[in-house]
């Protein structure tokens, strides 16, 4: 069979990791092709992956999305392309659970537009499509023989459906439009640049950091590894070789369980695995063992060239030299991340030198190869890699805590001047910051409590229900997420989740409690704001902090109370939570949380700690909910949360008991307990 030999090649996701790889081989290896790179410059692409290549005369780079059929159309007319090699996609399968709407609008509606374009415009010799071994499914424990590339398809969780799903129309292309298609699907990868939510390099920069290694399950899945360098030879191999219609597996017979490769790690390091290994709860379903006949692409005169051991070494001695790659890698070096959505990293550090000694400055590159077409709209997007915070609640309990956990933490942050209810001030303030993310810690609680709420319905409502709903459309509009501080008192115990049975509310719960004007209009703006896929909802419930002279301090409250009800109660400790919604920010999640720590205390419990470890002197009483009504204008809400979902997010969260101890009570210890 003759050799293909291609002309102009566009690479898609070529700033991520397998993609740039192949890109700078090529680049490197074949002068006399034109290659033009496409990367919309993701949280897991990073353009310093293709420093070896800025200088080349055959490189070119291009920031745009895949998603946008006027730009693929633009680049294959004026590029002259004849040949795709489409590597942009979501990848990481943790991600996928949590965002996979995401990774359907990437891998499947992305690669129908690419294939659209080729067959609009005809110049295509070439369709490269990159998918996965997760695409067959488990393999079975015992099976000797791997699949191959005719094995029927059967994905199993959203990651692997999408790329099925992508395979299928790029297999209804090349048959109803006749697209010279070829398709690739790889065992994992491994090596230099790539980013850390993947196993090896989070285990190796955990182990530079003297950190727990994490394991999902018991670690008996079985993975094969394939190094960078010789994957990307098999590309090289598949382009020139590759037959058009075919399918080629590229893989290796070497496997290895997760639990293998943590110790092989920990070798490297010289650390004890019993005493760095941390098992953690395993993914909602995680394969067993993927197994591929690798046959077919041998018989083309492909093979690994480099062994586990010397590739493990040379990935470890690459982070060694580069362990600020990618700058702040601390939500992907999490048990279970949750990175997605995130900004990539598009300059190449600002001037300074990288581990071979070149100047890593990107403006060369962005001046004179850059074609962005994209920036003739209005609003063009950017990638920005820091961090900043617009915060509205400043004279506010939590929104005051917020601004020091960002000085804390080296966040930039600012304040909002503008009213809630006043789009014209929350727009200029968005001008003003230009912040990354928005929180919301504003509202009306009232004025000592919710009593107040009653009688002041009309600035309720406007603050609470109008302000909320304002700000949430101009972050709207503007692309940003805003992570709004809500209220878990608009439930109380019913007959489905009685008191004390352990059962609590979930976030797809209907409130059911309307005891108070305060809780209805949080119920109600709670309800509307479900229209905005640009909200994170935390529900919090009788605030803890350790600061116990603040008079807003549930414990502050109860102990100064003559008579406090006896009820068991979901709460939230701002100590340990708050840093975490900071965190939520990071990783961008939307959606309902009940922020509280699992399970539930009562006030005679609360306050038997106050007395052993604060005040052994002190003394209270109890009387009954109907007594409490007696002395107040609105009904309390009580209820159990189930914080499941932000548990599986922050498995290290703690009870609220034992959060109650560690954060406020041994704090502030001034009794001999």
């Amino acid at each position: 069979m003759a050799n293909y030999t291609p002309k102009n090649i566009l690479i898609t996701g070529a700033a991520g990791f397998i993609a740039s790889h192949v890109a700078n081989r090529l680049i490197r290896n074949y002068p006399d092709y034109k290659i033009v790179v496409l990367d919309k410059l993701d949280y897991c692409s990073n353009l310093k992956n293709l420093l070896p290549s800025r200088s080349s005369p055959n490189f070119k780079f291009v920031k745009g999305d895949i998603g946008s059929a006027d730009l693929v159309n633009f680049l294959l007319i004026t590029e002259s392309i004849d040949t795709i090699m489409h590597f942009a996609a979501q990848t990481h399968v943790d991600n996928s659970f949590g965002n996979s709407f995401e990774f359907t609008k990437n891998n499947i509606y992305g690669t129908h537009v690419l294939l659209e374009a080729c067959k609009v415009t005809g110049q295509i010799r070439r369709f490269i499509h990159v998918s996965t071994d997760e695409v067959y499914g488990e393999t079975d424990e015992d099976a000797v023989v791997g699949n191959h590339e005719a094995s029927q398809l059967l994905p199993t969780n959203p990651y692997s459906a999408t790329k099925a799903g992508a395979e299928m129309l790029v297999m209804a292309y090349g048959r109803s439009y006749g697209l010279p298609v070829i398709t690739t699907r790889g065992n994992n990868v491994y090596g230099p640049n790539q980013f850390p939510e993947k196993l090896i390099p989070k285990l190796i920069l955990l182990a530079m950091k003297g950190k727990p290694l994490p394991i999902h399950g018991d670690g008996s899945n079985v993975r094969s590894y394939l190094y960078c360098e010789d994957v990307a030879e098999a590309f090289e191999v598949v382009l020139h070789k590759g037959e058009i219609g075919h399918v080629y597996n590229i893989g290796t017979k070497k496997e290895r369980r997760v639990i293998d490769v943590v110790k092989d790690v920990c070798q490297l390091f010289s650390l004890d695995p019993e005493a760095v290994i941390k098992f953690v709860e395993n993914r909602p379903f995680n394969d067993q063992r993927y197994f591929l006949d690798d046959q077919k692409l041998k018989n083309l005169g492909w093979s690994e060239r480099t062994s586990w051991e010397e590739g493990l070494k040379k990935t470890m001695d690459w982070y060694l030299k580069n362990p600020d790659w990618w700058g702040d890698v601390s939500g992907a070096l999490l048990p279970h991340p949750r990175m997605l959505m995130m900004p990539g990293i598009e300059r190449f550090c600002d001037g300074s030198e990288d581990s071979n000694g070149v100047s890593s400055n990107a403006d060369s590159l962005v001046q004179n190869k850059m074609v962005d077409p994209v920036q003739k709209t209005t609003n063009p997007p950017t990638a920005e890699p820091s961090l900043k915070f617009l915060i509205y609640g400043r004279t506010g309990w939590i929104g005051g805590l917020l601004g020091k956990i960002c000085e804390k933490q080296g966040i930039a942050y600012e304040y909002g001047s503008g009213r809630l209810e006043e789009r014209s001030t929350l727009v200029a303030d968005i001008q003003k910051v230009k912040p990354t993310h928005v929180f919301n810690a504003a509202g009306v609680t009232g004025r000592p409590n919710v009593d107040w709420c009653e009688d002041h319905r009309t600035e309720t409502i406007k603050t609470n229900v109008t302000g909320t709903l304002t700000l949430a459309d101009v972050c709207r509009q503007n692309g940003l997420l805003m992570m709004n501080f809500a209220t878990g008192c608009i439930f109380e115990y019913d007959a489905e989740h009685p008191e004390g049975s352990g059962i609590g509310f979930k976030e797809e719960d209907t409130p059911n409690f309307a005891g108070s004007f305060y809780s209805k209009t949080k119920a109600m703006v709670e309800e509307l704001l479900k229209e905005y896929d640009n909200v994170c909802t935390l529900r919090v419930r009788m605030p803890i902090s350790s600061d116990l002279s603040n008079p807003r301090n549930f414990i502050t409250k109860i102990s100064r109370y003559n008579k406090v009800v006896n009820i068991p109660n979901s709460m939230t400790v701002l100590d340990e939570l708050l840093p975490i919604a900071v965190e939520m920010a990071k990783r961008n999640l939307r959606g309902i949380y009940n922020f509280t720590n699992p399970g539930v205390v009562s006030h005679n419990e609360i306050l038997e700690m106050y007395k052993e470890y604060i005040n052994q002197d002190f003394k209270w009483s109890n009387f009954t909910l109907e007594e409490q009504a007696k002395v107040i204008v609105a009904a309390r809400s009580n209820n159990e949360m189930d914080a499941s979902k932000l548990k599986n997010e922050f498995p290290e969260l703690l009870s609220i008991k034992d959060s109650l101890i560690k954060y406020v009570f041994e704090p502030n210890k001034k009794t001999s307990a």
